[in-house]
């Protein structure tokens, strides 16, 4: 894609931009963006990088009615391509969202800010969220390389990126256009270890899955504690409001309200599911995911009933089922200033 292939350079020689969707065909200049509603500092992003994780997510931000989240992959390549760059998206919180039938459309700039100019520059991008759908494009900022050398965008390892919604859409019988309101900016820092993350495993067996196999029903795991915090396993073994068919998964901090006020932890997640004839489990691991409050983050559809109940694939075994949980707590989030 040739909007995805000019450097920095090139920009500061007038002859284009990197900055923009990484689905673009054509060039697109450097915009100069807003003051974004949400300001997410992360600092040491070489350390960011050295964790291997394909994305990092900020804690939740409120605006128009709704939580987001902030997305960045800090290594994003198209199918085929060579070039890595960093990318943005947008995240719609599941839990305080939207019903079956709703949707929102919302109009947001994604930006990094140039410390040489005390400006923010990205791209403007909309987006429907609706029901199953909660995360929007990504959206390519600047080619990893150039970021790495650049000392516009990366001052002493850390960088800034931005998130402005300019209008928010609701389709629904009870909401109309939400008219957004200019309020202080939210600033939140996520701080990334270079080496010693503290880490984790539980096991969760399940003697009794099929007394819980009905629409709509929740099961916990016994608490367990990592890094000295509390944690559980939530499941939907018949799926839950997002997804139907299938088993949904997801990690929870328990007891979040002990941590300090305006913080959390940043944490990679995988869970799996035993394939009990053979000792082998079937995995999914999440980006870095910021613990904050009540809401868990995993799968809303992690393996569907059909192939749960496959004798063959070993997963359910009369009915005892095993799920394994690994963290590993890599860094912090702290509200606070740039």
């Amino acid at each position: 894609m040739r909007g995805c292939a000019i450097s920095l350079a090139e920009q500061r020689r007038g002859r284009g931009g990197s900055m923009g969707n990484c689905r673009s065909t054509s060039r697109v200049l450097p915009v100069k963006t807003h003051v974004p509603d949400f300001e997410w500092k992360i600092e040491d992003f070489s350390s960011l990088l050295e964790t291997g994780a394909k994305s990092a997510t900020s804690g939740p931000f409120h605006s128009s009615g709704y939580n987001w989240h902030l997305q960045v992959s800090p290594m994003h390549k198209k199918p085929g391509a060579k070039t890595a760059y960093v990318a943005l998206c947008v995240y719609m919180q599941r839990q305080t969202s939207l019903e079956q039938g709703h949707s929102v459309h919302a109009v947001f700039e994604l930006s990094i800010y140039n410390h040489s100019n005390g400006m923010y520059c990205g791209c403007k991008a909309s987006h429907i969220f609706e029901f199953k759908n909660f995360t929007s494009n990504k959206h390519c900022l600047i080619p990893l390389q150039e970021l790495l050398i650049s000392s516009d965008f990366l001052v002493d390892d850390s960088c800034v990126f931005g998130l402005e919604i300019l209008k928010v859409d609701a389709f629904s019988p009870e909401k109309r256009a939400v008219v957004v309101q200019k309020k202080a900016t939210k600033v939140e820092n996520l701080f990334v270890q270079k080496k010693g993350y503290l880490e984790g495993t539980y096991t969760w067996t399940i003697n009794n899955f099929l007394e819980l196999d009905h629409e709509q029903s929740f099961a916990r795991s016994p608490t367990f504690e990592v890094g000295g915090h509390k944690w559980y396993v939530g499941m939907y073994p018949c799926g839950g409001k997002y997804s139907t068919d299938c088993v949904s998964l997801y990690l929870y901090m328990d007891a979040s309200k002990e941590l300090p006020l305006n913080s959390g932890m940043v944490v990679q997640v995988t869970l799996s599911i035993l394939d009990q004839n053979n000792g082998k489990y079937f995995t999914a691991t999440t980006g870095l995911r910021v613990f904050s409050g009540p809401y868990g983050w995993g799968w809303p559809y992690f393996v569907g009933l059909k192939e749960l109940k496959d004798p063959s694939r070993g997963y359910l075994v009369g009915s005892k089922c095993v799920i394994k949980a690994d963290l590993a707590i890599v860094g912090s989030s702290t509200d606070g200033k740039i």
